[in-house]
């Protein structure tokens, strides 16, 4: 199977209104698709798109909350293929609010698997987060859970013939919330630029990469996979350095200027980051730019551990963080 898997197909897409929403969608109409269902439950950016793609008959716009499984079931009538975006993804947030998140990350994904199941839809595409490895806080803990469901429902699904798969994400460059919105609110400010621990490492990855691998899990999933990126480890020193030397000349202030400040680890936090736990990367099968992790019944032969955690992998340099920076083309504005 090939691109073609979304040709002429209804599609949608929970959760379209977040970063990778907006930029999974345009990659998704270049596909052909027939319909695109777009399902959120921020009006405001649902008129926004609506201003945006006004002009096209081929989108509907469902405004609803992924909580609410009858109107999951509804949006999902008809369709042939979900990407499933919709999350409570800020660490601290979730911490505080550990419910709210098990009610969108955990329930919310029950409700597509249920939905889906019902409307006989041909594939899911979960997406989550490499937090979910290991988890030391509620957010990759719902996460993780929300995985086992994928894996779960694709074991349980009986005589249906839908896919189930999920996407395991790094960190994801200049999304909603990133660290990277953060430097450039306080750049902008002169500072301080506050970073946890400059030593600090995580996995990092474009939005374009990452809408590329939510339509690539949806094309090369066979049932019940997680699939990874291989992404570049990045220092949180050396980024902040970077993004100071680069962003605070186009918004009139004088790199030398603004501080630093260490202010340690938040609730939850992991000073590194891993992609898959040390049993799962015995298991990986590997292709040239991500790893592909087979879900449990499929789980039988022991392969070479693969470097799989932030603290055992060279990070990349400090020029290589400014070319990344620089060639997602957006990030810097």
């Amino acid at each position: 199977m090939g691109n073609d898997y979304l040709q002429d197909k209804v599609v949608l897409i929970i959760g379209v209104t977040g970063s990778l929403g907006q930029v999974l969608l345009p990659a998704i109409l270049a596909r052909r698709p027939r319909a695109v269902r777009l399902f959120s439950r921020d009006e405001a950016k649902q008129y926004q798109l609506q201003q945006e793609y006004g002009h096209r008959r081929d989108l509907r716009y469902f405004i609803g909350d992924v909580r609410d499984s009858e109107r999951v079931r509804r949006a999902s009538e008809g369709a042939h293929v979900i990407f499933h975006l919709a999350s409570l993804k800020h660490v601290p947030l979730c911490e505080y609010n550990p419910y709210e998140a098990v009610k969108t990350n955990v329930i919310g994904t029950q409700n597509v698997i249920d939905a889906a199941l019902a409307n006989n839809v041909e594939r899911v595409v979960y997406t989550s987060s490499d937090k979910a490895v290991s988890p030391t806080n509620t957010m990759g803990a719902t996460k993780l859970l929300a995985e086992r469901l994928i894996s779960s429902a694709q074991e349980s699904r009986g005589n249906r013939k839908t896919i189930f798969s999920a996407v395991r994400f790094g960190n994801v460059l200049n999304s909603r919330g990133s660290v990277i919105e953060v430097f450039k609110q306080q750049i902008r400010k002169g500072g301080p630029v506050t970073v946890t621990d400059p030593e600090m490492t995580r996995f990092m990855m474009t939005l374009s990469q990452a809408a590329d691998l939510t339509i690539r899990a949806g094309e090369l999933a066979e049932g019940g996979e997680v699939f990874v990126l291989k992404m570049p480890v990045i220092r949180l020193g050396d980024l902040a350095e970077v993004m100071i030397q680069e962003y605070a000349p186009l918004v009139g202030r004088d790199p030398g200027a603004i501080p630093v400040r260490y202010i340690g680890l938040r609730p939850g936090e992991k000073r590194f980051e891993e992609l898959m736990t040390p049993d799962e990367s015995r298991l990986a099968r590997e292709l040239p730019d991500m790893f592909v992790l087979p879900m449990p019944s499929q789980q039988s032969e022991y392969a070479q551990e693969k470097l799989a955690s932030s603290a055992d992998m060279p990070s990349i340099s400090k020029e290589e963080v400014r070319h990344l920076l620089q060639k997602e083309g957006d990030i810097l504005v």
